[in-house]
Formats: C-alpha cells, structure tokens, sequence
C-alpha cells in the first residue's frame, strides 16, 4: 500500500504519489476506492527515481532526462551501486562481528 511504501522510503505519501504524476514508469495499481498498491516493478522504479534524485542530487527533470536518454544503462548502473552496497554492508557486518 502507499503508507507501507511511504514507510520504506522514508518518505512523505505526497512526494510519492508526485513522482507517480511525473515518471511514467510508476504505474501502481489503484483499487475502486483509489488505494494504490505498488507492484514489485513499481518498487524496483521507486528505488531507481530515489537513487537519482535523493543520492545523487539531481533534478526530477535532470532525472527524467537520465531515464529517458539510456534506461537500460542508467538501470544496470544502479542495480551495480545497489549491489556494490550491499557487500560494503555485509564486509561491515563480518568486521564488526570480527572486533
């Protein structure tokens, strides 16, 4: 659901449902009473909006334009990074483990 969601990213409801009217790649499903449910698609695409927009500071439209140019490499870039901070977190947690 959008709170669930919201919650996730640690970010207000608005600001979601506002990247949903600006990428069209967020197509969350809206059920008769309009409560939207975000598909694993939809949360992979939330993700990638949030890595160009929160983490690497740039523009919704700069972001737009990024997805637009190359999505296949700005997709394969940030599935890279995504992965790349994953082992940092687990070598993190072998080191801590290890003190």
């Amino acid at each position: 659901s959008m709170r669930e969601t919201a919650a996730m990213f640690d970010m207000p409801q608005t600001t979601i449902r506002f990247w949903e009217n600006e990428f069209d790649i967020l197509k969350p499903h809206k059920n008769s009473k309009g409560t939207r449910y975000f598909r694993p698609e939809d949360i992979k695409n939330l993700h990638l909006i949030y890595h160009l927009v929160k983490e690497k500071g740039m523009t919704l439209k700069g972001a737009k334009l990024k997805l637009a140019e190359n999505p296949e490499k700005t997709i394969k870039n940030y599935e890279i990074v995504s992965k790349l901070q994953d082992i940092r977190n687990q070598l993190e947690q072998i080191k801590s483990n290890l003190e």
